[in-house]
């Protein structure tokens, strides 16, 4: 599916290509980092590039260690929102939290952190995981005439999902470019279970190639 060269309606959304959900991180994603030389070539076809970060602060709430007794992977239930437990990830000021160094930050248009509550984590570029505390992308995007979402980076079965479930949910178009994104699929199936999600909720699935320079 072939998209039009003009694409001043749309933005190319970076989904936490942080240091921390790559090869060596503390929630690494398996060869997250491979999608980041596709993302650089991307950047200048679009206008407009938002850029999130994961933003945690210690003792965050999806954190396993958080929780005594509790290991990455399991479900607790925190003030009435259903939270997965992941290992330590993204703490603010840390190295981890750091954008990765391949990644080219100077066409970046905004930085979005997220996360940034020890009580409520945020999949979601858009929602926090309350699915009613809104980050301002929404907000953000339609007031400077965005319509058509684009969205690539990590994780496929985590935020990218949410953020492009959401966009659609906010009223845009959700693209997920497949060969800028990779899962960190935990549980295992949970990639297939996001695309399937994905799909349902009519986001469209394409390729770098077809976004024509």
């Amino acid at each position: 599916m072939k998209q039009r060269t003009d694409r001043t309606d749309s933005v190319l959304l970076i989904v936490d290509v942080q240091n921390d959900f790559c090869p060596g991180g503390s929630l690494a994603v398996e060869y997250g980092d491979t999608i980041i030389p596709r993302i650089n070539s991307l950047m200048h076809r679009f206008p407009l590039v938002v850029a999130t970060k994961d933003w945690h602060p210690a003792g965050h709430v999806s954190f396993a260690d958080s929780h005594p007794g509790s290991k990455p992977g399991d479900t607790v239930t925190h003030d009435g929102v259903e939270q997965q437990l992941w290992p330590s990830h993204c703490v603010q000021g840390t190295a981890g939290a750091d954008f990765h160094a391949d990644l080219d930050r100077k066409p970046l248009n905004l930085v979005l952190h997220k996360g940034t509550s020890v009580n409520l984590d945020s999949y979601s570029a858009f929602f926090e995981n309350d699915h009613k505390t809104p980050t301002g992308l929404e907000g953000y995007l339609k007031t400077l005439g965005v319509s058509k979402v684009y969205i690539a980076g990590l994780a496929e079965d985590v935020c990218v999902r949410f953020s492009a479930e959401d966009a659609v949910a906010c009223g845009f178009e959700s693209f997920v470019i497949a060969d800028c994104t990779r899962g960190v699929d935990i549980p295992k199936g949970s990639v297939q279970t996001a695309r399937r999600s994905m799909q349902g909720k009519n986001v469209g699935y394409i390729q770098s190639t077809d976004l024509k320079a």
